[in-house]
This record gives structure tokens, C-alpha cells and sequence, in this order.
């Protein structure tokens, strides 16, 4: 399965790198770098805790030289700060090549691919100094002033290409306003779908089990054991691992999970699959940029964070929500929608409308993502389902897999 499109090709993550560190290299010229807290924390921790100086050194050091790409553009941890520094106060441009570049990702690209980043990125500690840097970031783009990329110049977001590539004639939007109508970068990150663009497929039978995403399948999975080595080539689930250890993890042994990912022009919230009740729901805060080494290419030393290696292993590691609901229909019984937080800023924000005994019916929104990459998985119990809908088989060799649309048919109950 290709590779989702939320980084632009290598040779345009290299340009776009050269670019910025170029720009950043001329800001500080003639001023000194002043951090900003939670970038300064994470110096700080850096330089207290010798198991992480010696991971984000090495991993910083372990980026070959020679290399594919014409030019190395991190040589020191210092360097790797000041341009993580720039990305928190800044909005993602549109690229031509890749429709959106995750700036923090690609400041960290090469970083990750190598052995010293497979333990950095698995640290607690680093964790936390990371999430509080993507807060941070998230902040300012859900802040007015992350609205500058809103113009029609070649790297804004209303020039004609862009427009075209994000559909945005399906999108609620005001083409009279200046930035849209929208309040900030976040704010049309997550913008809506209009009226009568996505029905629900057969919303009075309780045996349709309906899309929660607009997204790509990639892959479905049964018989799953409540515990298994999720981090291997053949990317088994482990139910106690991907539901956090949850009171019903006994539940799903032996069930199903349906994986699918988002791309970048893709509507960024999440729906009921099923009508019925809210059980619980709650945030599980995991890991950032970290990836699945099992296929690590030694030539190119290098995986990317959204390819299709590291799918399956984010869905036990990386921060994600988890949303149990009881469905009407009682062959489905209790199923969980996971929202998986895959690359910058990793926001997944629960709608607080659904506490625990709430009923809900198939189609209601649950919550979204905000900025960063992204990827859902459902959980079944065993013996729930009789059969997925054809359009949601993942098609592993396809050369430009098909999406399943929002609210289509997904699946039928037994």
C-alpha cells in the first residue's frame, strides 16, 4: 500500500528542509535564539538526564553523511531545537507536491530512522516534553494568527490548487471572507462537510455498520489474541495493548479489527458506526514520532512515520482515544472506535457530549482530529460480523488504493 501522502515525496521534503533551515539560519543571523518554554524544557532535560542526551545525540549523529539526499541539515542537537523552535510558531503551508507538509515531521524525518530514535522516542519522559511542545504548537494553531497561510499565493491554502486538492467544494466555507470564514489553522483543519454530502447508509437498520471516517482501508484483522507481538513484520493487534488494558479487553479475544488512515484532504471527523449507547470514552496518551523499525530499509535507513510498517504498531503506541459503545443491535454488542494520533500535533478531542449512558444513533459525531497525521481502527467482538463491504477490503498492491467514504457501508452484522 502506498505511502499517505501527509509528507510530500523525499526530494520535496529535502527541498523543503533546505529552504527552512535556510530561512531559519538568516532569522537568528543577527539575534540570539530565544526558546520557547516548552522547547527550553526539553533542552533542559536534555542536558539532566544523560539516557536521553545520549539518545537524542546518537540519533542526531546516526544520520548518515552519505546519503541520497544532497545535504545534511542537522549536525547537532542544538540545531535540531532551533528548528523545532520555529516549527511551534508556525501553520503548515500547502505543497504542491504533497498537499500537506507536517513540518515537524520532516524536521525530524531522517532523525527517526535511525536505531538511536527507536529507544528515544519510546521514553516517558521524552513523551511528556513532547506532547507539551505539540500543546504548545496546537495552541498557536488554534490561535488567529495561524490564519496567515489562509491567502491565494502559491503556498496558501485558497490559491486554485489547493482548493481543487482539498475539495473544497464539499466543505462549508464563506469564498466572500478573507481566511474563509475560519477562526484559525485548526479551525479549517477540521472544517465541515456540507449538508447532504455524506448520508448515512440505511440509518434505520441496525445490521449496517457505516464508515466512522472518510478514510483508506488498510487492513482487517480476526481472530485477535488479548495479547500479541503487535511490533512484528506481520503486524498482529494485541487487544490489551491497543485498548489500554481496559476492564473489556476479555470481550474482544478472538474478534475483529478493521484499520483505515486518513490523507491530508480528507474530512477530519469521527462519526458512530452504530446506533446505540455510550459506554465510556477517554484519551490514552502514548508516544510521538515514534516508529516500527521491523522493516527499516539499512540502505535507506529510513521508514517514514505514516508508511504502511508502522500502521498496525501505532495503533498500540501512539496517543489515541478510545470510545466504547454498546450498539442497539445485539449480535454487534459492545464494539470500540479508536482515533489514532499519528504525526504532529496528534490531537484527538472527544465531543463532551458523550458521557458514559448517553444514547447515540449511527452517524452523530464523536469527536476529531486536530492538525497531524491520522489512522482509526474498530473493534468487534467475535462472531459479530457476517461479512465487510467489498469497498472496505484493503487492497495492499493497489497502486492508488480507493477511499471508503464517510457513513458508507462499512460492514454487516450477523
Amino acid at each position: 500500500m502506498p505511502k499517505p501522502q501527509w509528507l510530500p515525496d523525499q526530494e520535496a521534503i529535502e527541498k523543503w528542509l533546505e529552504d527552512f533551515t535556510k530561512r531559519v539560519d538568516e532569522k537568528y543571523k543577527t539575534k540570539a535564539v530565544v526558546l520557547h518554554p516548552a522547547i527550553e524544557e526539553f533542552r533542559q532535560l536534555i542536558e539532566r538526564d544523560p539516557v536521553v542526551r545520549l539518545y537524542v545525540t546518537n540519533m542526531v549523529e546516526q544520520v548518515p553523511h552519505k546519503r541520497e539526499y544532497r545535504q545534511r541539515f542537522l549536525n547537532n542537537v542544538d540545531e535540531l531545537l532551533r528548528l523545532m523552535n520555529e516549527v511551534v510558531s508556525m501553520a503548515p503551508e500547502y505543497n504542491q507536491s504533497g498537499r500537506v507538509a507536517c513540518p515537524m515531521t520532516a524536521v525530524l524525518d531522517w532523525c527517526m530512522g535511525t536505531a538511536a530514535s527507536f529507544a528515544c522516542f519510546r521514553l516517558d519522559q521524552v513523551n511528556v516534553a513532547l506532547r507539551k511542545i505539540l500543546r504548545a504548537w496546537c495552541e498557536f494553531l488554534s490561535s488567529p494568527e495561524s490564519l496567515y497561510v489562509m491567502n491565494d499565493s502559491p503556498k496558501g491554502w485558497k490559491c486554485e490548487e489547493a482548493k481543487k486538492a482539498m475539495k473544497m467544494d464539499q466543505f462549508v466555507h464563506d469564498p466572500s471572507h478573507p481566511t474563509w470564514g475560519f477562526k484559525s489553522w485548526n479551525d479549517f483543519f477540521i472544517r465541515h462537510f456540507k449538508p447532504g454530502m455524506r448520508d448515512v447508509a440505511e440509518p434505520d437498520n441496525d445490521k449496517v455498520i457505516v464508515n466512522a471516517c472518510e478514510s483508506t482501508p488498510f487492513a482487517i484483522k480476526t481472530d485477535i489474541q488479548r495479547k500479541d507481538r503487535f511490533w512484528i513484520k506481520s503486524q498482529p493487534y494485541s487487544l490489551q495493548d491497543m485498548l489500554a488494558h481496559d476492564e473489556a479487553v476479555d470481550q474482544f479475544v478472538g474478534g475483529t479489527v478493521y484499520q483505515a488512515y486518513l490523507n491530508p484532504h480528507d474530512y477530519h471527523r469521527w462519526h458512530s458506526p452504530v446506533s446505540g449507547t455510550i459506554r465510556r470514552s477517554y484519551v490514552v496518551e502514548g508516544t510521538y514520532y515514534s516508529e516500527n523499525e521491523t522493516e527499516l530499509d539499512p540502505k535507506k535507513n529510513q521508514l517514514g512515520l505514516l508508511s504502511r510498517v508502522s500502521q498496525g504498531y501505532l495503533a498500540h503506541m501512539a496517543t489515541r482515544a478510545l470510545i466504547f459503545i454498546e450498539a442497539k443491535d445485539p449480535s454487534i454488542g459492545l464494539m470500540c472506535f479508536i482515533a489514532i494520533g499519528m504525526g504532529d500535533v496528534s490531537s484527538c478531542v472527544i465531543d463532551p457530549r458523550w458521557q458514559p449512558g448517553t444514547p447515540i444513533k449511527k452517524g452523530d459525531e464523536l469527536g476529531y482530529f486536530q492538525f497531524g497525521g491520522s489512522s482509526h481502527c474498530i473493534v468487534f467482538r467475535p462472531d459479530a460480523i457476517a461479512m465487510f463491504d467489498v469497498r472496505a477490503q484493503p487492497q495492499h498492491q493497489h497502486s492508488d488504493p480507493p477511499e471508503l467514504p464517510l457513513h458508507a457501508r462499512l460492514a454487516y452484522a450477523k
